[in-house]
């Protein structure tokens, strides 16, 4: 996942839009402006409710945003460093560099979200009867009470269910969801094994996800659904959100097995060190001729005079310029700039390196200390670590991946 739009911080975590946001950002919106909303309002203007839906799909999100600082801040209180939230199709996702130290930690960070949405959502709900005011609404003629109903009334009337639905679904013991990293807490706590408590936890939210693409399929071939009705595409979102939460439940539990393969592993000893520098100067030709043509290295270090690191460049850099051109060019124009690459340190840990790698996209990182270039550590490298003292057939999994 890209780290999208940047906007902002919040206590000193980054807050960040993914383009995937407005998907369901338009989904919401279209949903009640021209569904939801002309159906309980008929006598509402346009503006009015097209406004309205805008409003609650932005509020929605704040509530997502709410709900995944809630864990951040709880987690930061046991040692868990976030320094990233990012919302996204599904909802949000907070960035943590490092996993509970203890079950403790894990079953009070994973309580604090739904327990914010689930108070976010009876805040709305008083909010929206000290609104409507005493006999305001009439038990006996929803249809009618609703209809009269004001557009901050009708906000807050949707926004407290919402949030509360949100809450429950994520009590869900079904891991990564929040229920399911409570029940792997409890595990934890109880076997003392955290390997095997995230096993349990990552089947479950399999198990849990399989039963939504089972749900969904039934809906799509016409099935009733208490709760979910029927239909494609109703179905057909339910069963992309159990596809979504398959692969989170299984790459969670892939993650941990790298973390305790890589843990403690510095890269000073994993990272190359027999690499061919270029100079910035150096012509493209001459980087194709003399060095990609005549070995196995593919990506270069740029590097200045007393072992400076100036940038990195890689065959990709210099497929992107037309051949005519190489000739003219020099490294220095086609390379990444070191202000712009992800780097790592001799003494950071291989697991650090491994998220890094995942998160930048790339297959190596420079290590650099104090501006200087000491090596180069590769996925093949971290790959190689986990086939030989991890499991193998994750490491090939990775690798194909």
């Amino acid at each position: 996942m890209g780290q999208g739009i940047r906007l902002g911080r919040l206590f000193g975590i980054a807050i960040h839009l993914d383009w995937s946001l407005l998907i369901v950002f338009g989904l919401i919106v279209v949903s009640l402006g021209a569904g939801s909303f002309p159906y309980l309002h008929p006598a509402w203007a346009a503006t009015t409710t097209w406004s309205t839906a805008l409003v609650a799909a932005v509020l929605f999100f704040a509530s997502v945003l709410a709900h995944e600082l809630s864990h951040a801040l709880v987690g930061r209180g046991y040692g868990i460093r976030v320094p990233r939230i990012t919302l996204f199709v599904f909802g949000g996702l907070a960035q943590m560099e490092n996993e509970p130290g203890h079950w403790r930690g894990e079953l009070w960070m994973a309580l604090a979200g739904p327990a914010a949405s689930l108070l976010l959502g009876a805040a709305f709900l008083l909010l929206a009867s000290l609104v409507i005011g005493p006999g305001g609404f009439d038990p006996d003629q929803p249809r009618e009470s609703l209809a009269a109903l004001s557009p901050l009334a009708t906000l807050l009337m949707w926004l407290g269910p919402i949030n509360i639905i949100l809450g429950l679904f994520n009590l869900v013991p079904g891991f990564p969801l929040d229920g399911g990293r409570v029940l792997r807490a409890i595990m934890w706590g109880l076997t003392g094994d955290l390997r095997r408590a995230t096993r349990w936890a990552s089947r479950g939210g399999q198990a849990f996800a399989w039963l939504l693409i089972a749900t969904g399929v039934a809906m799509i071939l016409g099935a009733e659904v208490p709760l979910f009705g029927r239909g494609p595409i109703s179905g057909l979102w339910l069963a992309f959100i159990g596809w979504f939460l398959n692969n989170a439940a299984l790459s969670s539990y892939q993650q941990l097995l790298v973390r305790e393969s890589l843990h403690g592993v510095a890269v000073s000893r994993l990272m190359r060190t027999d690499l061919v520098s270029v100079a910035p100067d150096l012509a493209v030709a001459a980087l194709v001729e003399d060095h990609l043509l005549r070995g196995g290295q593919r990506a270069f270090p740029v590097v200045a005079a007393g072992g400076r690191l100036r940038g990195l460049v890689t065959m990709s850099d210099v497929r992107e310029r037309e051949r005519s051109a190489w000739e003219g060019l020099t490294v220095a124009g086609v390379m990444t700039p070191a202000d712009q690459l992800a780097t790592v340190a001799p003494g950071d840990d291989a697991f650090d390196a491994m998220m890094k790698l995942t998160r930048a996209g790339v297959d190596q990182l420079p290590v650099v200390e104090g501006g200087r270039l000491r090596g180069l550590i590769r996925r093949r490298d971290l790959l190689t670590w986990l086939s030989v003292y991890g499991d193998p057939s994750l490491a090939r999994e990775l690798g194909e991946g």
